[in-house]
């Protein structure tokens, strides 16, 4: 059985401008608005590649508002998690509840899901697993428990396959 790519954990946003071009289309057919601010942080979590805290997405905003005409070095906090939460809320992005980051969802087509994640505690890779089995156990014991869940967290924290070999 050939393994899905969101099992393999070589697998993240590559290309962070075909992402961002993901993320607008899926908003063009959605009826959603990405505004610049939101397409920036956004494009900021896929150049990364690894979980970002929204206040280094600030200091990069700014940084890079110094640059431009556009509110230079204007950006707070209120607008960064404003954006953050409209990208969490239509499943484009991730939040690392245990280190408090960021990563970019690996399927901006699709709306929000519930994912497990491992987590490298060295070299802080997320690798975001698409295991629907995982979901739907953890979905049917809390049912059958009499729980109704609203959203799943699941990460795991260890060493990823490189840094366990070092």
């Amino acid at each position: 059985m050939p393994r899905h790519a969101c099992i393999d954990p070589q697998h993240h946003v590559h290309d962070a401008e075909a992402f961002v071009a993901a993320v607008e289309a899926a908003c063009r057919e959605r009826g959603l608005r990405l505004t610049p601010i939101r397409a920036r942080v956004l494009g900021l979590i896929a150049q990364d590649g690894k979980p970002v805290k929204a206040y280094d997405l600030l200091d990069r905003i700014r940084a890079g508002n110094r640059d431009d005409d556009a509110g230079a070095g204007a950006a707070a906090p209120p607008t960064v998690y404003r954006a953050l939460d409209f990208l969490l809320a239509n499943g484009f992005i991730h939040k690392l509840e245990s280190v408090n980051a960021f990563v970019a969802c690996h399927h901006p087509s699709t709306a929000q899901h519930s994912v497990p994640f491992l987590i490298c505690d060295r070299c802080h890779a997320a690798v975001e697993l698409e295991d629907k089995q995982v979901v739907a156990a953890l979905d049917e014991r809390a049912r059958a428990l009499g729980f109704v869940p609203q959203a799943q967290t699941l990460e795991v924290h260890g060493l990823c396959a490189r840094c366990s070999n070092l």
